[in-house]
């Protein structure tokens, strides 16, 4: 695998190589590679794979036909909120003075 250094530019020729990586699947296969593996543990894996990869297909494959309907789209509420801070679609409750006793 080669990536070509530009104008000296070393951080974006290192994220290039890792997005090549990422798609070839090197990562996944070092991590794999760790530890040994039985055969008849890597079967199961790689069937079990390819059975998930044959229901993406078929369950896509309906969608584009209209034999099932489209799930719904998950709503985009944009950045996770932190607990305990106060959200801005939310006005806090308005303060009252108390009454002057008179």
């Amino acid at each position: 695998m080669q990536v070509l250094v530009r104008d000296n530019n070393v951080d974006q020729a290192l994220r290039v190589l890792k997005k090549k990586m990422q798609r070839e699947g090197i990562f996944r296969e070092m991590k794999q590679r760790k530890a040994y593996e039985k055969p008849s543990v890597r079967k199961a894996r790689e069937k079990a794979e390819a059975v998930r990869r044959a229901r993406k297909q078929a369950r896509k494959t309906a969608i584009r036909e209209g034999l099932i309907a489209a799930p719904k789209p998950k709503p985009r509420t944009g950045a996770p909120r932190r607990p305990g801070m106060p959200s801005f679609s939310q006005q806090p409750a308005a303060v009252q003075a108390p009454a002057a006793a008179s």
